[in-house]
């Protein structure tokens, strides 16, 4: 029997987290079973130093239709946003506590309201070429809450984010690349295969400078230009103290492939 409520499923291959929203029978609707388990497996993410990069992905033929409406309308109706307290889990939505580690999302087929906003709370989207985008919120009387008027903003720019969040259309893979929603367009069918080829990519770096390069990058987003420039240094000085640097000083000089091990 199926479980209506639906799951997310976690993979670890090396020091990859494979995670599934899986309820392909539902187009990967989103439920309160779904987002809790969301939050385990993004605070596993985060916490375990052993994990370096997530990659994000749904079962079947979507990545997600978006929330499950009849299964979120009290909680919205009592603006209750989440299922454990903020400040001890990782918010996979980026709008409270922040994953530092990378991730990398391929998303496929329908692709709607939350579900680009769970991609774009991410770092690197892969979309395949049969990718159908939409955030329609308004079309249902409500309003994105979870990011998106934020972040099509950020990658889009402002005449894009609101032609797209105020017509509520449909849009397709390759207008999403125009715009920066997403950084690669792939035949449908190899979009995690190649999402999961980056995120080896990046394990290939020095996972604390890895994760010092996105915190820089959130820092100017959150905090702003000052802020992420007084940073720089300390954090710099903070990381030719690791163990890693000095790998990278010795790959250098050695001429080869450095093997870093995130201390």
């Amino acid at each position: 029997m199926v479980d209506n409520e639906g799951s997310v499923t976690t993979e670890i291959k090396d020091h990859i987290l494979l995670i599934g929203l899986n309820r392909p029978e539902k187009y990967n609707g989103y439920t309160p079973t779904m987002a809790s388990q969301l939050v385990d497996a993004i605070t596993l993410l985060d916490e375990d130093d052993e994990l370096w990069v997530g990659v994000l992905f749904g079962y079947g033929d979507h990545f997600t239709a978006g929330l499950d409406l009849p299964k979120w309308t009290q909680r919205m109706s009592e603006n209750n946003r989440s299922h454990t307290n903020a400040s001890e889990r990782v918010d996979p939505m980026a709008l409270g506590r922040a994953c530092k580690k990378p991730i990398v999302t391929a998303v496929q087929g329908i692709t709607y309201t939350f579900g680009i906003e769970l991609a774009l709370a991410g770092d690197i989207i892969i979309a395949a070429e049969n990718c159908r985008f939409s955030q329609l919120e308004p079309a249902r009387g409500i309003h994105a809450t979870g990011g998106a008027t934020i972040r099509f903003v950020e990658r889009g720019g402002w005449g894009n984010a609101m032609y797209h969040l105020l017509t509520c259309d449909e849009f397709n893979a390759e207008e999403a690349h125009r715009i920066g929603l997403v950084q690669e367009v792939v035949p449908t069918g190899t979009e995690l295969a190649r999402a999961t080829e980056i995120a080896e990519r990046i394990c290939e770096m020095a996972p604390l400078a890895v994760q010092e390069t996105k915190a820089s990058s959130r820092r100017w987003l959150d905090e702003g230009f000052q802020s992420c420039v007084d940073a720089l240094g300390p954090v710099q000085a903070r990381l030719m103290s690791t163990e890693d640097a000095k790998e990278g000083v010795a790959s250098f000089e050695e001429r080869r492939s450095a093997i870093f091990k995130g201390r």
